[in-house]
This record gives C-alpha cells, structure tokens and sequence, in this order.
C-alpha cells in the first residue's frame, strides 16, 4: 500500500494511526498514551491524563472523539462504553 504521508511527523494534531479498545480498570494504565478517546455510548468517564490528574468527565457524548491524552480509564466512575483509546 502507498502511503503519501509517510514521511510526515506525527503529532498531536495529525490523524490517528493506532486505535485499542478500552477496558477500564482502576489499576492498570492503558498500554499506551493516547491522542484521543472515542465514546461509542454516551456516560461518565473517570480519566486519569498523563499529567497525573484524575477527574470524572460527566455525561460524555457517544459517537464523538474527544482530544485527551489520557494514562488511564477507571472502572469506578465510568458509565460510558465502547470506548477506544486513538494514538
């Protein structure tokens, strides 16, 4: 496959390569940082971003891709599914 963009840096703002899904856990980090988490349904998310900080993002929209580079999805606290973290 040709890939025209091959060459080009990748940054925060440039498109996705990698996508995971998410099980969130209150012990384990994700196997990468992401870029951005997509929600296939809508809820709470508990989130700790690789800064450290941890809060509860409440009554997240499904179907929409927010811009957060996140370290963990906790279970406790999150209400939302089909959640898949892009990097």
């Amino acid at each position: 496959m040709k890939d025209d963009f091959s060459a080009h840096a990748v940054g925060l703002t440039s498109p996705a390569e990698q996508a995971e899904a998410i099980m969130p856990s209150d012990s384990e980090d994700l196997p990468r940082a992401t870029r951005a988490l997509y929600v296939g349904q809508g809820g709470d998310v508990a989130v700790r971003f690789v800064s450290g900080d941890s809060v509860v993002l409440a009554n997240l929209q499904g179907g929409t891709v927010y811009p957060l580079r996140l370290r963990q999805v906790l279970a406790s606290g999150t209400t939302a599914a089909g959640l898949v973290g892009l990097s």
